[in-house]
């Protein structure tokens, strides 16, 4: 009988197996394999989230949003302030990506030497020329999906090229949207191989790819105007203990030899004490250079970003100094607006005088017009008495008429037939 773990227990189950093969994790380059993704909502620690502005990361208690489901054109990032001092490591990535059934976004792994970049949510296809690996998560090809990987070396402008897609050094289908779970993605840079898997089965690999060590993590993701929504669980990066990055050979400070005092044959429980002694050490050497290297690094950050701040500051304040208006052209607009204000002053009286004067004169108007009315219908209209008697006079008329006409058709000759 065949069981179908899913991509969490497989990550657990890997995590665990890489503990008991003597692997640690890189704190400063990993989140969420703790109970909580991060200690409080405002940041993960050793991890810069940034975000387009209107909607940044949404930062929950087991997982990151990087793009939300609505809406869309949206881009979100989170990339590791601290490099990976080993030259052989495993990165091993646990998202799920949600959305309509045609979304046209993408989730990038970046594992490049310049680290954040001035744009902190690039993509494939936006970014400049970078130094490192970019592995891309999107619907390339129409067949449910793809991970593709991509190699620079500082000299290709992915923004300016005519043909991206061209540049990828290796692919595999990957169905990643909407499958109800998270999916995992996992990363193998080893001394003698590359190699991407995906849910627990090889992608691509290559015996020609060797990472350098120093180099930084990030994942970035972009929605379209159909939506994604990019969702990131863990991201854990381990390495064996006995890695570490290859440095310049330091010879240790000559001591003068002991005192050669009371010979005697060799002590073999002391030398192996000694020897012991030695290695721990070495171990705890070790462990302390890498730590000061990774203070080095936070430090660096910190004074980039102070750098920054203060470059931001400097131009805003020629920006505000070139908009603001001098004392001596503030005091000038204060003359020219009192000179305005006497001016209208002086007109108020004017307009008051003129508007009494169109009052008094419609109010004079109305009077005479009245008048002069009346006094013409009263003299000019004919009086009742004179239409009477014309009434009567045109009846009169009317009626000698009539007896008139009837008169002489009595008296005229009749015709008999």
């Amino acid at each position: 009988m065949q069981l179908n773990h899913s991509p969490a227990l497989l990550f657990r189950l890997s995590l665990a197996a890489a503990l008991v093969h003597g692997q640690y994790i890189i704190e400063s380059s990993s989140f969420g394999h703790g109970d909580r993704i991060s200690p409080n909502r405002f940041g993960i620690p050793h991890w810069h989230i940034s975000g387009d502005g209107q909607t940044p990361p949404q930062l929950l208690s087991d997982k990151i949003v990087l793009t939300p489901p609505y809406p869309g054109n949206r881009r979100g990032a989170v990339w590791a302030e601290t490099s990976v001092s080993q030259s052989e490591w495993t990165a091993d990535l646990e998202f799920r990506a949600t959305g309509a059934d045609r979304g046209g976004g993408n989730l990038q792994i970046w594992y490049t030497k310049e680290g954040r970049p001035r744009a902190e949510t690039p993509s494939i296809y936006t970014t400049a020329a970078f130094d490192g690996l970019a592995l891309v998560v999107d619907m390339y090809g129409g067949k449910g999906g793809s991970i593709r990987g991509f190699m620079n070396d500082g000299t290709t402008d992915y923004k300016s090229h005519h043909a991206v897609d061209s540049l990828a050094f290796g692919h595999c289908g990957f169905s990643y949207r909407n499958l109800g779970r998270p999916s995992r993605i996992q990363i193998k840079q080893h001394a003698e191989s590359f190699e991407v898997s995906v849910d627990g089965k090889q992608c691509f690999s290559s015996d020609k790819i060797k990472l350098p060590a120093g180099y930084y993590f990030g994942i970035s993701a972009a929605s379209a105007d159909t939506p994604d929504s990019f969702e990131v669980y863990k991201f854990v990066t381990s390495t064996a203990p006995g890695v570490t990055r290859e440095l310049p050979r330091r010879d240790p400070p000559s001591q003068p030899p002991p005192p050669a005092s009371n010979p005697g044959p060799p002590n073999n429980d002391q030398g192996s004490r000694h020897a012991s002694s030695d290695a721990q050490f070495a171990v705890q050497f070790t462990d302390l250079q890498n730590r000061l290297e990774k203070l080095s690094h936070s430090l660096d950050n910190v004074f980039r970003e102070v750098q920054q701040l203060a470059s931001k500051s400097e131009a805003r304040h020629q920006d505000l100094s070139h908009k603001a208006m001098s004392n001596d052209q503030l005091s000038a607009m204060d003359k020219r607006i009192q000179s305005i204000e006497s001016t209208l002053q002086g007109y108020s009286g004017q307009f008051s005088n003129i508007q009494s004067s169109l009052q008094d004169s419609h109010s004079t108007l109305n009077e005479g017009l009245t008048q002069h009315m009346t006094h013409i219908i009263s003299t000019k209209t004919p009086r009742m008495s004179s239409f009477i008697i014309v009434v009567i006079i045109f009846q009169m008329l009317l009626a000698g008429s009539y007896v008139l006409y009837k008169r002489r058709r009595a008296n005229g000759p009749k015709k008999y037939l």
